[in-house]
């Protein structure tokens, strides 16, 4: 795999056709692709879950000057019991691998004590599970027009209302998801 073809630090936007509920109208960052396959994190499925109830069923608590109401996601179908969290540089913690200057995933409980004293990093997405490809099964599902993907940036990961995530990764490459169909056609 050559730097040209590697996903890693993009967003993956599903095409409105797909209707596999687990990426129906996803945005997908991309932490790791290689030639043994690809990993990510959804970003815009913020699922019925608190940062406060992730805390207390951690038995961490929390200072009374955080925002512990700010919704956890469902990062993807697989290992939905493994939590994961995409962030801004700033604090070193146990487990974290830097994706891009701007974007480092960790997964390992030291930076939820951090969020939870006002010690952790500027900005940050917390989520459950995780997206996984095998060997070319990304480059096969683009292929077949099932994917976008294009680079990433910070500020839609981090400061767009998750509803909006998919449209604006589309419009980083200049496309407007509601102008494409969502039929699938054979010439």
């Amino acid at each position: 795999m050559n730097d040209s073809s590697n996903l890693s630090n993009h967003f993956l936007i599903a095409m409105p056709g797909l209707a596999d509920p687990n990426f129906f109208h996803t945005a997908t960052f991309i932490c790791e692709h290689n030639e043994e396959g690809a990993m990510g994190i959804i970003i815009n499925r913020p699922l019925d879950v608190t940062l406060e109830e992730v805390l207390d069923q951690m038995n961490i608590k929390a200072s009374s000057s955080v925002d512990t109401s700010i919704p956890i996601y469902m990062g993807g179908p697989v290992q939905p019991e493994h939590g994961f969290v995409l962030h801004s540089p700033g604090g070193l913690w146990e487990s974290s691998m830097e994706i891009s200057n701007d974007i480092i995933v960790t997964t390992s409980q030291d930076i939820l004590s951090a969020i939870a004293h006002n010690e952790g990093p500027k900005d940050y997405l917390i989520a459950l599970g995780y997206a996984g490809w095998s060997e070319n099964q990304l480059e096969e599902e683009i292929a077949e027009n099932t994917w976008l993907s294009g680079p990433s940036n910070a500020d839609t990961l981090f400061h767009t209302p998750s509803e909006e995530r998919w449209n604006s990764a589309a419009a980083l490459l200049g496309v407007d998801l509601n102008l494409i169909s969502s039929d699938v056609g054979h010439a």
